[in-house]
């Protein structure tokens, strides 16, 4: 009867062990479900934030400003009298620049110390924290875009043969771009 009763006992025990080892499997696999659920979602948080700070962007809206500046150019030395037609190419030294806007904080703190044999010494000690302002996509907040400089300019135009038509294409670029006079070439279109 002892015997029996212990036998019940420990199948009752078996069967528990059972549902608690089912339970804690069920409770690890859903665990990994989880933990590889979460890890997707901020892999493709992640990957937004770098596709909106991604630097082609800029050489688009780059290119495209040097573009338009080029097209305006063109569209002027078509109003020149004795000009028909018009490419213009610019050329730039350096790539443009953003300037982010910084909080700063920082702080001065000095130290004056005097040994047992009389002997002193300063010690000062300045601390320079600077921190870019994001705004919420986390893109820096730009202070102001500095553009690239203007090197030199070459115009190929139909009727440029005309010395007086190619003294004022050369003007006319000179005033709109800033550029020396050797800076700029005309040539003849074809």
């Amino acid at each position: 009867m002892i015997k029996e009763k212990i036998t019940a006992l420990i199948k009752k025990e078996d069967k528990l062990n059972k549902k608690k080892i089912e339970n804690l499997i069920f409770a690890l696999i859903l665990l990994v479900i989880t933990l590889v659920s979460i890890n997707t979602i901020f892999k493709s948080d992640k990957k937004e934030k770098e596709d909106n700070s991604n630097p082609i962007v800029a050489t688009k809206t780059e290119n495209s400003i040097n573009t338009e500046i080029e097209q305006r150019l063109e569209e002027i030395l078509l109003q020149i009298k004795g000009v028909e037609k018009v490419k213009v190419l610019i050329t730039y030294s350096e790539t443009e620049k953003i300037v982010p806007i910084y909080n700063e904080k920082s702080s001065q703190s000095t130290t004056e110390e005097t040994d047992k044999e009389g002997g002193k010494r300063k010690i000062e000690s300045y601390d320079n924290d600077k921190e870019v302002i994001s705004d919420s996509t986390q893109s820096p907040i730009t202070e102001k875009v500095i553009l690239p400089k203007i090197e030199g300019a070459i115009i190929t135009a139909k009727g440029a043969e005309n010395l007086k038509t190619k003294e004022n294409i050369i003007n006319a670029v000179q005033a709109a771009t800033g550029l020396a006079t050797h800076e700029i070439q005309v040539f003849e279109m074809k």
